[in-house]
């Protein structure tokens, strides 16, 4: 029978004589909030941003919201293959697929078509990963991030509040 090498984890991390003190984390995060209460009452510099009126610029990596994409004649890109749903770490996409009947041939380009198509933002982390999946394109993280709402139904969208209105051709890659 071997030996097992245990690694004392607690020894590593000794506490120094000052930090053993109860008063030096309090002090420490009350430093914290003097700092910003200084910054806020004295130098008038505001820490938070008044929503409505002013908006808060984004980096250029920012995921927002789903959108969904038409193809250069208008027609919706979506030909329900799964493959979004399948690879959402957080089950938030569900997909309804129909057959395309000879009546509406003219929106979309394969013989299967999207009936269905919701996304739970409640259950979605932002991933990009639908993204990712879909082989043609119709789903991207780049529409508006703002998303409060006052009740949980308006938090699943649905395809008509994700698709655009107006086609075009994909300009640059995805991020």
């Amino acid at each position: 029978m071997g030996t097992v090498n245990v690694i004392r984890v607690a020894s590593r991390n000794k506490l120094s004589w000052y930090e053993k003190f109860y008063f030096y984390s309090i002090g420490k995060g009350l430093w914290i909030t003097l700092k910003h209460f200084i910054k806020a009452a004295i130098l008038r510099g505001a820490v938070t941003i008044e929503f409505p009126e002013k908006k808060r610029k984004y980096s250029t990596r920012f995921r927002g919201m789903h959108t969904m994409k038409r193809d250069e004649q208008g027609r919706e890109r979506c030909t329900s293959c799964f493959c979004c749903m399948w690879i959402c770490p957080a089950d938030a996409i569900y997909i309804e697929a129909g057959e395309v009947s000879p009546e509406i041939q003219h929106l979309h380009p394969e013989d299967k078509f999207a009936k269905k198509f919701e996304i739970d933002l409640l259950r979605c982390i932002f991933c990009g990963m639908c993204e990712e999946a879909c082989p043609k394109g119709a789903i991207y993280l780049d529409g508006p991030g703002e998303m409060a709402t006052d009740n949980r139904e308006d938090l699943i969208l649905t395809k008509e509040r994700m698709m655009q209105k107006i086609g075009g051709p994909i300009i640059g890659e995805r991020n």
